[in-house]
């Protein structure tokens, strides 16, 4: 699936331009749904926590039952490599992917020693920093630890937030604010999510049925070091309605402000436009 445009593909040891095959039809990921991935971004030449991301694609191989074959040292400098090719201003999305090869003699299991590997970076612009969305409630929501794989970053948990997704889009949502199995917020169908009551930034305390992102504990901590107290709590869908800005946060976009929740709406605030501006000096001050 091409998203973005000027495509560069790392596959068995080699760059190559374009949207290359790198799955077989018997392959255990393509079959049985074993594979994973990570997202990082270069920006303005910018490649913001890119060691994590290429870290937690490693984590997230070992829970699907898979063995990394990469370090993260070394997916790193490939990332980098491949990078080299595209122009300094380009944003580009990083995405390294691992999925199962053979299977037991059940099929189900994947053979854990048998391991694809590719990174795919494409051209994606970042969204301007005037862009925006809205928020509608789902019936569907997060699932848990003991019934999915939640603690990786995998490809088969996606078709549940695209139900989200679609069921929002038919009302004129841009994006859907998600229950988990107890009823409380977890996050965006595509991002986690913050809110600011009074000058205090609140977001859903990490409970094992969302991932809390690299991005979002990048904010956290940017925003602790600027003095501001952060909650990472309980929260609710009136808690919410109640606040007075709201954000989601996510590798993609980085920030992206909220406008309206159902039929409560918000003012893109200032505690909302530090966070980015926080972010990106971070990075440019990290690189």
């Amino acid at each position: 699936m091409a998203t973005g445009t000027n495509i560069r593909t790392y596959f068995e040891g080699a760059w190559h331009d374009g949207d290359v095959m790198i799955m077989r039809a018997a392959d255990h990921g393509a079959w049985l749904g074993s594979g994973i991935f990570d997202g990082a971004r270069m920006v303005n030449g910018l490649t913001p926590d890119l060691h994590k991301h290429c870290a937690r694609a490693n984590r997230s191989a070992h829970v699907m039952g898979l063995t990394p074959t990469v370090t993260t040292e070394d997916m790193v400098q490939i990332a980098l490599e491949g990078l080299s090719a595209y122009a300094p201003g380009a944003a580009v999305y990083i995405r390294p992917m691992y999925w199962g090869i053979n299977g037991d003699p059940t099929a189900i299991v994947p053979d854990e020693d048998v391991t694809g590997f590719a990174l795919c970076l494409e051209e994606i612009p970042m969204a301007p920093e005037s862009a925006t969305t809205t928020l509608g409630l789902t019936q569907f929501r997060r699932p848990v630890l003991d019934s999915s794989v939640v603690d990786a970053k995998a490809g088969c948990l996606y078709p549940n937030n695209a139900r989200m997704l679609r069921e929002v889009r038919a009302r004129g949502f841009g994006n859907a604010l998600v229950a988990d199995a107890m009823g409380n917020v977890a996050e965006a169908a595509t991002a986690n999510v913050f809110m600011v009551r009074d000058g205090e930034v609140f977001t859903p305390i990490a409970n094992g049925t969302f991932l809390a992102g690299i991005t979002r504990a990048r904010h956290l901590e940017n925003l602790r070091a600027d003095g501001v107290t952060v909650h990472e709590t309980v929260l609710g869908f009136d808690d919410f309605r109640a606040a007075d800005e709201v954000f989601l946060s996510g590798n993609m976009n980085k920030v992206t402000p909220v406008t309206a929740f159902e039929d409560t709406s918000y003012q893109v605030g200032p505690v909302t436009r530090r966070v980015r501006e926080m972010y990106w000096d971070w990075a440019a001050s990290s690189a």
